[in-house]
C-alpha cells in the first residue's frame, strides 16, 4: 500500500541538504528547508521552495529541537519528513515523533533504529545471522574493572565502544594494560557528552584494518537489495576522508560475504529504506562485523556514480510505500568512483577545524566530476556545525583513470579564506599506500593517517653532505644545499646559536599561556588551579565542529590564571590558562 506525500521537510543542513531538495525537485515533490540564524541564505535554504527560520544559532537550538522541527513541518503543510544525516536521522525517538504527528519518516522504522543503534543489539543480530564477529563482551561492561578483565581474557589491543554511539565518538583503543581504566573512562564521558548514555561495550581490535561497507536498500514488503560495497579505510581520528566504490582490492569471496552478510542482518532486523552496514577487514583477510547506521551515508554519491543509482529518489520511493523494483530497478557497478571529502580544517595543524568566511570558492568541472557543496563565496564558516564544506566525486571507467581525473580536479579546487583538506587530498594521489602503484599496493588502514603519514627524516640525497628538511603538508622532503655544514661552521655560527636560544627562550615564555586552538566550545577541563602538570599532558578539551581537540601543557610546570570552564564557549586564540615553568630543582624532586 502507497502512500504518496508531495511535500517535504527537510530537517538538516548544509550539502545534504541540498542534496535532498534536488531529488525532490527531481520528483516533483516541494521541498521545505528549515535553517538556523547563522543558515539563513545559505544555499539549501535559498534553493529550496520553501524556508522555515528556526531562531538559534546552536545545534541544540535548531536542527537538534525536535520540538521546533515538528512546529515547522505543521506550519509548512508538510507530509514527510527527511531527516538527511547527523543531527537527529539517528533518533528513534524523533522517528516515532515524526509517526505519531501522522507525517511519513523517510528512514527506517524506530524500533530497527534502536535495535541497531545499540552496538551490543546489533552484534547479537549479526551473531544470529552468522555474520563474522571478533571476540566482544556480550553487553555493555560495568566498569573499568571488567574492561581489564576482557583484556587479560582475550589479549590486547581492545577496542572501547559507546554502546549507543558512532561516528567514532566514545571510542578508544587501549594497546597496553595500565592505560585501559584511563580509556574507558574517557570512553564513557564522551559517549554521555555525545549521545546522553554512557554505557560502553569492549572487542577485540583489528589492528590495521581496511573499512570496507555495503550500501543497503529495503522496501516495506521485505525486500532487501544491496547496492554495492564501498572503501573508506582513509580517516583520521575514526572520521573518513576519502571513499570509493566499489571497494577495491577484495577477494570473490570476500565480496560476497559483506554483500550476504549485510543483506541478513538487515532483514533480520526488519529495516527499511537506505541503511550501510560496516565491515573491517584485517591485514589477514578476516572480515568483521562492525555497525549498522541506520541512515543515508555521507558517501553515498560513490554508490550513486559508480552504478548509476539515485540513492535519494530511491528514499522518497520507499517511504512512499513502492517495492524496491520500482525504487531502484537493478544496480551493477559499472565506474568506480571515489570521494575527497573538502573539510574546514588544517592538515598542517593536526586536522585542526577552521571558523572563517570564504572569500572564494571555485569547484574543479570536466569528465567525470561531481561536487555536492554546501557553501560558496561569502559562506562564513563557524564553528558550531560539522566542518564539511564539500565533496568531490570523481569517477572513471576504473580506479586508474579515477585517480587520474582526480589530480586534475583537487589541483583545480580553488578555496580561499580558511584552510581546508585539500593540501593533504592532493599530496594523498601521490601516496603509493593509498594509489598502489609501490610495490606494497594498497597499503592504507583506518589508523594509516596517524601512524605512517607523519614526519620522517629522509637519508641524505648522494653527493650531498647536509640536507634541508622541507615541510610539505604533513612530509618532510630532504633538499641538498651544497656548502651547509661549512656556513653553518663559519664565524656567524656562534651569533646564530645565541640568537637561537633566545628566541626558543622568548618562544617558551609565550607557550606558557594556554590558547584555545580554535573556536568551540569547552567540554572538560582536567585540571585545577596550582596544579603541577608535565609536559603534553592534557589540561582540557575544546570541541568544535563535531570533533574533540585536545589542549595539552606545552612544558612541565605548575597552573596557574586558569579561566578555562566547562561549557564555556571560546575563540581561537582565547587564554584559557598558564602553566608557570617549575624551578629546575622542584621539577626534578
Amino acid at each position: 500500500m502507497t502512500r504518496e506525500f508531495k511535500r517535504v521537510l527537510i530537517a538538516n543542513r548544509g550539502e545534504i541538504a541540498l542534496r535532498v531538495v534536488r531529488a525532490c525537485r527531481d520528483a516533483a515533490l516541494t521541498a521545505i528547508a528549515v535553517y538556523a540564524d547563522p543558515d539563513e541564505g545559505a544555499p539549501f535554504a535559498r534553493l529550496a521552495d520553501e524556508a522555515l527560520p528556526l531562531h538559534g544559532t546552536v545545534p541544540a537550538d535548531t536542527y537538534l529541537d525536535a520540538a521546533k522541527l515538528l512546529a515547522a513541518a505543521e506550519q509548512a503543510g508538510a507530509e514527510a519528513v527527511h531527516p538527511g544525516y547527523g543531527f537527529l536521522a539517528e533518533d528513534a525517538g524523533f522517528a516515532q515523533a515524526v509517526l505519531d504527528a501522522g507525517l511519513t519518516w523517510i528512514g527506517p522504522p524506530p524500533r530497527a533504529i534502536r535495535a541497531l543503534g545499540d552496538k551490543v543489539a546489533a552484534r547479537a543480530i549479526a551473531a544470529r545471522v552468522g555474520a563474522p564477529l571478533v571476540p566482544g563482551s556480550p553487553g555493555p561492561v560495568a566498569d573499568a574493572a571488567e574492561a581489564e578483565r576482557f583484556a587479560a581474557e582475550h589479549g590486547l589491543p581492545i577496542a572501547i565502544k559507546a554502546a549507543h554511539g558512532g561516528g567514532g565518538r566514545g571510542l578508544r583503543v587501549a594497546r597496553e594494560t595500565g592505560e585501559v581504566a584511563a580509556l574507558f573512562e574517557a570512553a564513557a564521558h564522551e559517549a554521555r557528552a555525545a549521545f546522553g548514555r554512557g554505557e560502553c561495550f569492549v572487542e577485540a581490535y583489528v589492528e590495521h584494518g581496511r573499512h570496507v561497507e555495503a550500501q543497503v536498500l529495503a522496501d516495506q514488503h521485505g525486500d532487501v537489495l544491496v547496492a554495492g560495497t564501498r572503501d573508506c579505510t582513509v580517516q583520521r581520528r575514526y572520521q573518513k576522508l576519502v571513499e570509493e566504490a566499489p571497494a577495491p582490492f577484495l577477494t570473490d569471496a570476500q565480496r560476497t560475504a559483506v554483500e550476504r552478510s549485510a543483506a541478513a542482518i538487515c532483514a533480520e532486523a526488519g529495516y527499511v529504506g537506505a541503511g550501510t552496514v560496516e565491515f573491517l577487514l584485517s591485514p589477514r583477510g578476516e572480515l568483521s562485523f562492525l555497525e549498522v547506521n541506520t541512515r543515508l551515508q555521507v558517501e553515498h554519491p560513490v554508490t550513486e556514480e559508480s552504478a548509476d543509482v539515485d540513492l535519494v529518489r530511491a528514499q522518497l520511493l520507499i517511504a512512499a510505500g513502492h517495492p524496491l523494483a520500482a525504487a531502484i530497478p537493478g544496480v551493477e557497478p559499472r565506474r568506480h568512483a571515489i570521494e575527497f571529502r573538502v573539510n574546514a580544517e588544517d592538515p598542517a595543524r593536526e586536522f585542526a577545524p577552521c571558523a572563517g568566511q570564504i572569500t572564494r570558492f571555485r569547484p574543479p568541472s570536466g569528465p567525470g566530476i561531481r561536487v555536492d557543496a554546501g557553501v560558496e563565496d561569502g559562506s562564513v564558516v563557524g564553528g558550531q556545525f560539522d566542518s564539511l564544506l564539500a565533496k568531490l566525486i570523481v569517477t572513471g571507467r576504473d580506479r586508474t583513470q579515477a585517480i587520474e581525473r582526480a589530480r586534475r580536479a583537487l589541483r583545480e579546487f580553488d578555496i580561499a579564506g580558511l584552510r581546508t583538506t585539500l593540501p593533504f587530498l592532493r599530496a594523498l594521489l601521490a601516496e603509493p599506500a593509498f594509489t598502489a602503484e609501490g610495490p606494497g599496493g594498497f597499503a592504507v588502514h583506518t589508523r594509516w593517517i596517524e601512524q605512517d603519514y607523519l614526519p620522517a627524516a629522509a637519508a641524505p640525497p648522494e653527493g650531498a653532505d647536509e640536507p634541508v628538511m622541507i615541510k610539505v603538508g604533513r612530509r618532510w622532503l630532504p633538499v641538498a644545499v651544497p656548502g651547509l655544514a661549512q656556513a653553518r661552521a663559519g664565524p656567524l655560527a656562534e651569533a646564530r646559536a645565541q640568537a637561537r636560544e633566545r628566541r626558543q627562550r622568548a618562544d617558551q615564555a609565550a607557550d606558557g599561556v594556554i590558547s584555545a586552538p580554535m573556536q568551540g566550545t569547552v567540554v572538560r577541563v582536567m585540571v585545577s588551579e596550582g596544579d603541577t602538570v608535565t609536559a603534553g599532558q592534557v589540561l582540557a578539551v575544546v570541541e568544535a565542529m563535531k570533533m574533540e581537540n585536545p589542549v595539552r601543557a606545552p612544558h612541565a610546570g605548575q597552573v596557574t590564571d586558569l579561566r578555562a570552564a566547562a561549557g564555556e564557549t571560546v575563540a581561537q586564540g582565547t587564554a584559557l590558562g598558564r602553566i608557570v615553568p617549575a624551578a629546575e630543582g622542584a621539577a626534578t624532586s
